[in-house]
Parts: C-alpha cells; sequence; structure tokens
C-alpha cells in the first residue's frame, strides 16, 4: 500500500505539470523540446555545473552535452558564467525565463504542501519531513543532489 500511495503522489505532481506546459502550449509557441526540459531541469537540480559536470551525470559525450546547452543558451533558459576561481570554468545557471517557465510545478508543490500543513498537525508534517529527508539522503544514494531544485539543502 506504501508503495501505490508514493506512487500515486508522484504521478499526480508529474501529471499536473504536464497539464501545464500542455495548456501553456496552447496559447503561445512551445520553446522546449521534452529533452531540452529534462536537461533544464537536471542542470537546476546540480546547482551551478560545469558542461562536464552535466555530461557526465547525464551520462553522454561531453560534445553532446555541449550542443543542447548551446540550444538552451540561444533559447535564454541557461548563461553560462565564468568561475572567479579558474577563468577557463564556466558554470551553468538557469535565467529568469526558465525560472519563470519552472514555476508551473513549483507553485503546485508549494500548493500541495500549504494544504498537507492546514490538513496535518505539526508532528506529523515534522515526521514527514523526516521521512523523506532520510530518503533523500540515505535511501536514493544513486543520485546525488546539491540542491533541492533550488531550494537550499537543510542540514
Amino acid at each position: 500500500m506504501l508503495e501505490k500511495a508514493f506512487f500515486d503522489v508522484y504521478t499526480k505532481f508529474k501529471l499536473h505539470f504536464y497539464q501545464e506546459i500542455f495548456r501553456r502550449f496552447q496559447t503561445r509557441e512551445a520553446s522546449l523540446t521534452t529533452v531540452e526540459t529534462f536537461c533544464m531541469e537536471t542542470i537546476q537540480a546540480l546547482g551551478s555545473p560545469t558542461i562536464n559536470e552535466f555530461a557526465s551525470f547525464m551520462r553522454i559525450s561531453p560534445p553532446n552535452a555541449a550542443y543542447k546547452v548551446n540550444s538552451l543558451v540561444k533559447k535564454g533558459y541557461i548563461s553560462r558564467v565564468q568561475s572567479p576561481e579558474d577563468r577557463r570554468e564556466y558554470h551553468l545557471q538557469v535565467t529568469k525565463k526558465y525560472i519563470d517557465y519552472y514555476n508551473i510545478s513549483t507553485r503546485y508543490m508549494q500548493g500541495v504542501m500549504a494544504r498537507i500543513a492546514t490538513r496535518f498537525p505539526p508532528e506529523d508534517c515534522a515526521k514527514l519531513e523526516e521521512m523523506l529527508t532520510v530518503v533523500s539522503r540515505e535511501l536514493m544514494p544513486e543520485v546525488p543532489l546539491p540542491s533541492a531544485f533550488g531550494m537550499p539543502d537543510r542540514e
């Protein structure tokens, strides 16, 4: 039952995101392909990766990653920021244009979180937070996550 309940919640978050994306496609031209959307979500989750860090994480070649990044830079969703420590290195940063696009899913998640806080007592919310933190940090070691989609990791 736990597996089904978790799957249902995960699926609803995905489906809501897809509904909102397609709703926006009807009112304006789609500016990100599906693969580009996956790339953007990964870059945002990784913080400010270099192209090589992005390529390594996605398990694609650096030239393939560079091609995808160049397309996203041209569309205005990513900028390259020179590293102050190593001026030969550039980090990828999402732009306000992408943050506005991405807020489709974060607004819904924040709304659901507000409903959780209203529906359940604080001690239950604290326990849920504790459990999700353990799941993320300890039970999902295959996917290192420096930040949760722009939200600082709380230790």
